[in-house]
């Protein structure tokens, strides 16, 4: 099925499939100072990962608002990440204050090791966080840490998903790898995780948990772009391996730190399948489903 040409075409092409409008589980919306210093590095992407990555949507936080309004996105989970200790807890409220006060998204969390993670994730849970993200990778820590071990534990016996980086893509880190992660789902096999970069560049073992653990999903953050192609392709059995499990992969696009339009996006998810009720599942149904939005049947 062909997808949006460009972003003005995105919300036509959304409604053609029968859909209120999209759910996007990887969006990133975080404290001015911050964000800042996120866009920085991406600024310096050729030392750090070899190729330009210029911003695509750096613009102020209102207009970025109404700019995924305008493409039709509807719900969306502002995620938020630390990278060394004493931030986790001070972005966690951030990102909850956000949520409740931001139309379409969602209160969220995230988590790093040290004591007293469980507290301030438990208190974010009670005040309806929807959804915790992990950044292996940016934190540089082991998933399997003794001290996320109650965390981990809190999310999974909560149904409320995580979304985890913790593939090697775009560069290893210290601890990411997909069998690192998976430490901590034969611990805790309940966890409702969502695999960011579906596992990029290891496209084929993050399918391989989807298939041992009924709660793991895997977002479509930067999969199947032109950007990522090029170094990180996708396998030649990826559409019909996804075919099989519907309801376990999940819009994600990074937005608005992709070096490229959200259309192209959803013009590389269109690309693996002609089958409309795969894409209404994949745009909106199954991160409707994660988020606690209605779904669109």
């Amino acid at each position: 099925m062909n997808g949006p040409e460009n972003d003005e075409e995105v919300p036509g092409w959304v409604t053609g499939l029968g859909l209120p409008g999209l759910v996007d589980v990887h969006v990133h919306f975080m404290p001015e100072r911050v964000l800042a210093k996120v866009w920085a590095f991406f600024d310096a992407a050729a030392a750090h990962y070899g190729t330009e990555w210029p911003i695509h949507y750096r613009l102020p936080e209102p207009d970025r608002l109404d700019r995924l309004r305008a493409l039709g996105v509807i719900g969306f989970a502002p995620l938020v990440y630390p990278h060394k200790p004493g931030m986790g807890e001070w972005l966690t409220e951030w990102a909850v204050d956000f949520g409740r006060r931001t139309p379409g998204a969602v209160p969220t969390a995230t988590l790093f090791p040290e004591p007293g993670v469980e507290v301030y994730l438990g208190k974010a849970l009670d005040a309806g966080a929807r959804c915790v993200k992990a950044h292996v990778q940016v934190g540089g820590y082991d998933p399997a840490d003794p001290l996320l071990d109650t965390a981990w534990g809190l999310l999974a016996e909560a149904g409320v998903p995580a979304v985890v980086h913790c593939g090697h893509g775009p560069v290893p880190g210290a601890h990411t790898g997909l069998d690192r992660y998976e430490a901590v789902l034969r611990r805790h096999p309940r966890l409702t995780a969502v695999i960011a970069h579906a596992g990029m560049p290891d496209y084929g073992a993050a399918l391989d948990l989807v298939a041992r653990y009924p709660n793991v999903h895997l977002d479509t953050t930067m999969v199947g772009v032109a950007f990522t192609e090029r170094n990180q392709p996708l396998p030649a059995d990826w559409p019909a391996r996804i075919a099989d499990v519907p309801d376990r992969i999940v819009l994600g696009t990074d937005f608005p730190n992709i070096p490229y339009s959200y259309a192209e996006q959803l013009r590389a998810i269109a690309g693996w399948s002609d089958d409309e009720a795969f894409l209404r599942a994949v745009l909106h149904d199954n991160a409707a489903r994660l988020l606690g939005y209605p779904t669109s049947r």
